[in-house]
């Protein structure tokens, strides 16, 4: 059993009110149970919403509204759900302000990618599940 970024099982939970599904993590659903969760969601952001990227420990939408308390609030939640199912891996969205593991976006809002985490990607690293991206399945 498995965390997964609900937006990759084609959950249109995305901020443009999109799905990103994934062949390689639907196909992994045929063999593994994957509970999917949106941070964002879990935090009572809306969809669609205003797309956000990370700076530092922060994370701004494009306007410049801070929404870290949301998002740190859905990371705590989806953690809650994991620790309720002893989840030890996860499927994440690469590129994501919460999911994104190894890469996210460089808060220009350029399309630009740089080295980093989401915020649920550190909570999740910092209590032991192993973080996977759909790009690394």
């Amino acid at each position: 059993m498995k965390i997964c970024s609900a937006c990759l099982l084609g959950i249109k939970c995305r901020y443009d009110g999109r799905g990103k599904p994934n062949k390689k993590v639907i196909d992994s659903s045929q063999e593994d149970i994957l509970i999917p969760v949106c941070p964002e969601q879990l935090g009572g952001l809306l969809t669609p919403r205003e797309s956000a990227e990370r700076i530092g420990k922060k994370i701004f939408t494009k306007s410049g509204k801070d929404v870290t308390r949301s998002f740190r609030k859905g990371a705590e939640r989806a953690l809650k759900i994991a620790q309720i199912f002893n989840i030890r891996e996860a499927i994440l969205k690469q590129g994501s302000p919460s999911c994104g593991c190894g890469m996210i976006y460089d808060g220009s809002f350029s399309r630009k990618l740089i080295k980093g985490d989401g915020i649920m990607t550190e909570l999740f690293r910092n209590n032991g599940i192993k973080i996977i991206s759909e790009e690394n399945l």
